[in-house]
């Protein structure tokens, strides 16, 4: 046996979550592993704005807080996984996990010049997400107008540069003008802050006087209905998250009205919600591109990273807030 420790919630989450929402449980893991079982400890963990939303639905009280984190092999009986080595796990917030292969996304392979914690962001669940669900959904055009929320989080930036990758035309929103500047400086053509704009559809029109043809969505929320009258004929939408709704206690307003309809129904508009895990044949091409991006300097990294085991529900709390910039 070995001892880990991991967190759960003490209770259902009122609104926003609190410290005193979570706690640590001690327990043992049984090390006699199964076949293509792996035991791990973990070296970082990733909180992520989706984890709100999956714990209500998925987690209950007293079951371990899910999530995904790079774990140095200490025990293997996985013929493809060798003790010393580290991968990325759907683990959990645990600071040591048994996982076996459906857990397992993928080896952390040793790359000149990317830190392992890269693999928990850019080269991982908020990467794949960003290139897949932004290239296979939007499937975006040389010279195109792409309108991107929540564009200093740890998808929306990785959006952002992929779309200028690709020749676009970038703008953004984001709620600080700290957030501003760090968009700006990965190469967003323009950005707003969405908490002292009073007026969406005149800003994004100011912005993108020719329109917008792709609108990358990590937010929801009535600011998604607005972006609908400024985009053009054959629009595409990729429905990522819906973090402004997250900590609602009611749906709020979105993409509801039957003026979301008529703007769809007249400019064509093709809308369309994934999860990351449906593009994993992908994950292989994603990451060489992305691997590439990062070493060419076309993919700019940025994180903000909480040290120390115990904070993690603190560093869960300050990302929902929008304190992170970057990946958390």
């Amino acid at each position: 046996m070995v001892k880990s420790r991991y967190f759960t919630k003490t209770q259902e989450f009122d609104g926003m979550p609190k410290v005193i929402d979570f706690k640590i449980v001690e327990e043992e893991i049984d090390d006699d592993l199964k076949d293509k079982e792996i035991l791990g400890e973990a070296i970082y963990i990733s909180v992520d704005p989706y984890t709100r939303y999956a714990v209500y639905y998925n987690v209950p009280p007293g079951a371990p807080i899910i999530g995904f984190q790079v774990i140095k092999v200490t025990k293997s009986k996985n013929p493809k996984y060798f003790v010393g080595e580290k991968i990325m796990v759907h683990g959990g917030w645990r600071t040591t996990c048994k996982v076996d292969d459906e857990q397992v996304w993928y080896k952390v392979d040793k790359i000149s010049g990317i830190d392992t914690s890269v693999f928990v962001g850019a080269l991982g669940m908020p990467g794949m997400t960003a290139y897949c669900g932004f290239l296979e959904i939007c499937q975006p055009k040389e010279g195109e107008t792409v309108f991107v929320n929540g564009c200093a989080g740890a998808v929306g930036n990785l959006v952002g540069q992929i779309a200028k990758i690709k020749g676009c035309k970038v703008i953004g929103c984001c709620g600080s003008d700290e957030k501003i500047k760090f968009a700006k400086s990965i190469g967003f053509d323009d950005v707003f802050n969405y908490k002292t704009c009073k007026d969406y559809p005149g800003i994004l029109k100011k912005m993108a006087p020719n329109g917008v043809d792709c609108f990358f969505d990590n937010v929801g929320g009535r600011m998604s209905t607005d972006v609908l009258a400024c985009m053009n004929v054959g629009g595409r939408i990729s429905v990522c998250g819906a973090i402004s709704a997250y900590n609602s206690k009611t749906l709020g307003q979105g993409l509801s009205t039957g003026l979301s309809s008529s703007k769809m129904l007249r400019n064509q508009l093709l809308m369309r919600g994934f999860g990351v895990g449906q593009f994993k044949d992908k994950f292989p091409e994603a990451l060489k591109h992305m691997i590439q991006w990062i070493q060419e300097g076309k993919l700019k990294i940025h994180e903000t990273t909480t040290k120390g085991f115990e904070n993690t529900p603190q560093a869960f709390i300050d990302m929902l807030s929008g304190g992170n910039i970057g990946k958390a």
